[in-house]
Parts: structure tokens; C-alpha cells; sequence
């Protein structure tokens, strides 16, 4: 916790703690939030297992927030982590070509 602001790998802005603060936010609010969230997630960082470990954290003490909904919704939707593949030419990729 930072001041009082909840910070993590997850949640580096504490965006998603924050959205939970706000008294009668509603759903379109915390869809808003959740997309400013995933923008600015650092790069590499896989948005659907943070928002599994957000759900996980926040769902327990928050059922019926909106959020929640959200968060649910992002992991039933978020893609997943991109699959990194080695360029053709790559030799550690075993090119079928090495003379090129």
C-alpha cells in the first residue's frame, strides 16, 4: 500500500483498488477504469491472469460491485498471452535453409 492507495504487480496504479472506493459507481464507470487499467499495463505482463488475480482478490469481499462484473468479464474475454515465435531465419529456430 502506498499512502492510501493499494499498489501491486496486478494493479500498478491502483486503478482497480480505487474503482472499489467509489461509492455508487456503476458499470459503465468501471468498464472505463478497466480499459485506462489495461492500457497502461507494462508491457509483457499478461492481462487475463492480472485480472484472474484481481478477481481473486477483490470478488471474495465485493460480490455485487460492478467491478466485479467487469473483472469477470475481462477474464472470460481478455486475451491471452501472446505466444512469442522465433523468425524463420532465425538459426536458433532450426531454419531448414542454412545457406541463406
Amino acid at each position: 500500500m502506498v499512502g492510501d492507495r493499494e499498489v501491486s504487480a496486478e494493479d500498478p496504479r491502483g486503478l482497480i483498488f480505487e474503482a472499489y472506493r467509489i461509492e455508487g459507481i456503476l458499470g459503465p464507470d468501471c468498464r472505463s477504469i478497466y480499459f485506462d487499467w489495461a492500457m497502461g499495463l507494462p508491457a509483457g505482463l499478461d492481462m487475463r491472469a492480472a485480472t484472474a488475480i484481481l478477481l481473486d482478490r477483490y470478488a471474495p469481499r465485493h460480490p455485487d460491485h460492478p467491478m466485479t462484473d467487469v473483472l469477470r468479464e475481462g477474464v472470460a474475454r481478455a486475451p491471452a498471452a501472446p505466444v512469442r515465435r522465433r523468425r524463420a531465419s532465425d538459426p536458433a529456430a532450426g531454419d531448414p535453409d542454412p545457406s541463406r
